[in-house]
């Protein structure tokens, strides 16, 4: 080996203690002695002098390479290169005037170096490890270890970690105990798609991994345990999004003898706890709270994103008896004004009405308000009564735009619902730097899943109904309306919850009016109905989705980047290659075969 290449030893370390991690030293530390362990992140050569910047988790300090402090130490950092592991011995220096670093927290010194091992060498990383690179996800995600190591990720990781210390640290205070609950347990008919798990001692029997540990902890309440938390990995097998991956964590709980009033306040105190502790921000106290009825009527969407105005209006009285045909035929007509939005181009009206197609629309009627005429190519069939009565109801300006979507309520809704996001997003109407979180009450009960001909659970099949909504849901489904409460926060549901149903005679009339036969119930749920009939308390939870949740606090673009390990949109990790294939020998230990996939 040339006497110029990287070396390594046996045992790197030696005697070697790290004294201070890289963003420690100031200038009160000046002249002192310093062990420092890390990674190179930049070299630069100036005048005989060898500069690198040597970064571990927590920040980067300077080091200085010296031919007049040490020449053979300085010979030898000629081999150095991005990403190296080194140890160093030096000595705390201030920088001259003029090359003080104002950006960094340590940008007044560096460290003269004395000695330096090389602990381990390193091949040329894929990417810079820096934030301002950019690099595809997929080559992000295939590296993930060297991913990680870039600030922001970093940063990512620690708040993540401050997070849910400060959870723990609220609700170990509040009394709860942090129990844990089984990941292999059984398939269940309601709710996502379960990843099941063959059983070897039981051919042809499966596990399933938990969607979420429902169950199980309302079982801890039947238990005594009163008052129940748990950091816990959640799975479910379903369609991917920005916001959602196969496996997540909850921040999941549950109190007994409590109603929905003591939960959501507790919860609130909890976030408010959270913020402050994880980011030193304060979130308004108290949160504002909507009805559901009162979301979707001027938001659209069961999860509004309360941070700017534009607000939806139903106009279906003032169009009932439109020349234009649509408006006049449709269950609901709804109206959303951009101000000052009629400079928008035809070609921006064209990209708006194929988003809105995404939700379920035909299209896109709009209407310009211009200081002499109404451009759009509706506004011929618009009598001065209705256009009167549209600037009334919609406060119209001259310089406004207002867009209608018509038709069943659900694609009204959708379709506006999330128009107003995409146009405050277009806009810049949406202040990043707030966080502000709303509750969302008086949930449905039930919903009607037209594939399945059925009633489903709103939430979930334990959530109970409002007073006097039992005898509503089996009469009414439509109009039950149930004890459930979803935490919202910037246009994301964060935490959802309700008061359960502690009665087996209600469980089981719930079951009915799922049209889950009581033969099935019993199989299914056996063991719960089975629990409510020995004296379950009353009780209510709720959980929040500790990804999601983080995404919001770090202003990140997707889950992925505040999870450690994620998997892909497709449900793969292109680090490990995961899932994969087994081997015969494994699939016949299960009892199972492979069929062929369907081409």
């Amino acid at each position: 080996m040339n006497e110029m290449s990287p070396q390594r030893e046996c045992d790197p370390l030696g005697d070697w203690q790290r004294t201070h991690h890289c963003s420690e030293l100031r200038a009160t530390d000046t002249e002192q002695k310093t062990c420092l362990m890390g990674w190179v992140q930049f070299r630069r050569d100036h005048g005989g002098l060898i500069f690198i910047d040597l970064r571990d988790r927590h920040g980067r300090t300077q080091i200085v390479f010296n031919p007049e402090i040490n020449a053979e130490a300085h010979a030898r950092a000629h081999v150095l290169r991005s990403e190296y592991v080194l140890a160093i011995r030096g000595v705390v220096r201030m920088r001259p005037e003029g090359m003080r670093n104002a950006n960094l927290p340590t940008g007044d010194i560096e460290v003269e170096v004395q000695e330096w091992k090389l602990l381990n060498s390193a091949k040329t990383p894929p990417f810079p490890i820096e934030d301002r690179v950019e690099v595809t996800e997929s080559t992000r995600l295939e590296y993930r270890y060297l991913d990680l190591r870039r600030p922001q990720c970093t940063r990512n990781l620690i708040i993540r970690h401050k997070a849910s210390q400060s959870f723990r640290d609220f609700l170990n205070l509040e009394g709860f105990l942090e129990l844990e609950t089984p990941i292999l347990t059984r398939s269940t008919p309601e709710g996502a798609r379960d990843f099941l798990v063959p059983s070897r001692i039981s051919p042809g029997s499966f596990f399933a991994l938990p969607q979420s540990p429902q169950l199980f902890k309302q079982l801890f309440m039947v238990a005594g345990m009163d008052r129940y938390y748990q950091v816990v990995r959640c799975f479910r097998d379903e369609d991917l999004r920005a916001d959602r991956q196969p496996e997540f964590t909850q921040i999941d709980l549950e109190l007994s003898f409590v109603d929905q009033e003591q939960v959501m306040q507790l919860a609130e105190r909890m976030i408010r706890h959270v913020f402050k502790q994880t980011l030193d921000h304060a979130l308004p106290d108290p949160f504002p709270r909507l009805t559901h009825e009162q979301a979707i009527r001027d938001y659209g969407v069961d999860k509004p994103d309360i941070r700017f105005e534009l607000l939806l209006h139903d106009v279906t009285d003032i169009v009932r008896n439109s020349n234009f045909r649509l408006f006049a035929s449709s269950e609901l007509v709804k109206a959303l004004v951009l101000p000052q939005g009629a400079g928008l181009s035809r070609n921006d009206i064209d990209q708006l009405t194929e988003f809105v197609k995404i939700y379920g629309a035909q299209g896109l009627a709009w209407i310009k308000i211009k200081a002499d005429e109404w451009q759009s190519p509706i506004a011929k069939f618009l009598s001065e009564e209705e256009r009167a009565g549209l600037v009334q109801a919609l406060s119209l300006k001259e310089g406004d735009i207002v867009f209608f979507q018509a038709g069943v309520p659900d694609m009204v809704n959708a379709a506006l619902g999330n128009l107003r996001l995409e146009l405050a997003q277009r806009f810049k109407l949406i202040d990043e730097a707030v966080f502000q979180p709303v509750w969302i009450t008086d949930f449905p009960l039930l919903e009607h899943d037209p594939e399945a001909k059925r009633w489903v659970a709103r939430h979930h099949p334990f959530t109970s109904p409002q007073e006097g909504h039992d005898r509503v849901m089996i009469e009414e489904p439509a109009k039950a309306l149930a004890k459930a409460y979803d935490l919202c926060l910037n246009g994301y549901e964060i935490g959802g919850g309700s008061v359960r149903i502690h009665s087996a005679e209600l469980q089981e009339q719930m079951f009915a009016a799922l049209g889950i036969a009581p033969d099935e119930a019993r199989r299914q749920f056996g063991f719960l109905l089975k629990a409510l009939e020995f004296g379950a308390p009353p009780h209510a939870g709720i959980a929040f989705g500790l990804d999601r949740l983080i995404m919001i606090m770090t202003q990140s673009a997707s889950i992925r980047d505040v999870i450690a390990f994620p998997k892909t949109q497709k449900a793969s990790c292109l680090m490990t290659q995961a899932p994969s294939g087994v081997s015969n020998v494994q699939l016949r230990e299960l009892g199972l075969k492979v069929r062929e996939a369907v081409k």
